[in-house]
């Protein structure tokens, strides 16, 4: 079973070497590795070209954006799997793609797999400052303010195929709006593993900045009004509230 993994990238020479390096490192060996880059202009080009040996495909060119980028490298991906791995994140350690090829095998019918994701700090990544736990999905639950962790999303090659990837319509949440749509619209077969899977590093794209946070909600929310009649704006937010409570204050 191969597993295709994807980091999009701009500007990213500061992290790009810790995320190349979670990747090449895993114990599991059928693994595709794809960058999308940009059109960066500082030294990332340049410390993915020491590993061009290890990197299967590496495309350098200007994009409408991070969704944009990753649906060309889903586009070009060959696995049975397909993954994302952000340039500022990293896998928790060098067992993860092991450990879920091993849950699609298992269970032949799955077209997805997710798990749990730690938020670190920029340069101690052993230092956790939030905690998303996440859940086994049932319908109706991304109205109670749930939703797994993008990053730790494992996907078939062939639900993408069937169902699309990234909508583009939405800036900072279409990874949200991709993970409802097949979930609770297109009710793909899940599974939940309840191990910490993905590290992600604080200030990134949607958690960097409050006014990214709150264009993100508002994408949400638009999401959610239009797509479901039973949803309601007042218990989202304080489900939202309470759920963000619990992860900063749980550890794994």
């Amino acid at each position: 079973m191969k597993i295709s993994i994807i980091t999009v990238c701009f500007n990213s020479e500061e992290f790009i070497r810790a995320a190349i390096e979670s990747v090449i490192s895993q114990t599991y060996s059928d693994i595709e590795y794809i960058i999308i880059d940009g059109g960066s202009t500082d030294n990332t080009l340049s410390i993915i070209d020491e590993y061009s040996d290890k990197i299967h495909q590496v495309i350098s060119e200007p994009d409408r954006g991070i969704y944009d980028a990753m649906n060309k490298g889903i586009a070009m991906a060959s696995g049975d799997i397909v993954a994302t791995l952000n340039s500022d994140d990293l896998y928790a350690h060098s067992s993860v793609i092991e450990r879920v090829a091993d849950e699609f095998m298992k269970f032949e019918t799955l077209d997805a797999i997710y798990g749990d994701l730690v938020y670190v700090e920029q340069v101690d990544t052993d230092k956790v400052v939030r905690f998303w736990k996440s859940a086994s999905f049932q319908l109706g639950m991304f109205r109670k303010a749930w939703v797994p962790a993008h990053p730790t999303f494992f996907v078939r090659n062939e639900v993408y195929k069937k169902y699309n990837a990234f909508n583009l319509n939405y800036q900072i949440a279409a990874d949200f709006e991709l993970m409802y749509r097949l979930l609770e619209e297109k009710v793909i077969t899940n599974s939940y593993l309840p191990e910490v899977l993905v590290k992600m590093r604080v200030g990134g794209t949607t958690n960097g900045s409050f006014s990214n946070i709150i264009e993100q909600n508002r994408e949400i929310l638009s999401v959610m009004k239009a797509r479901d009649s039973n949803f309601s704006t007042v218990s989202w937010v304080f489900r939202k509230i309470f759920d963000r409570f619990l992860q900063y204050t749980k550890r794994p």
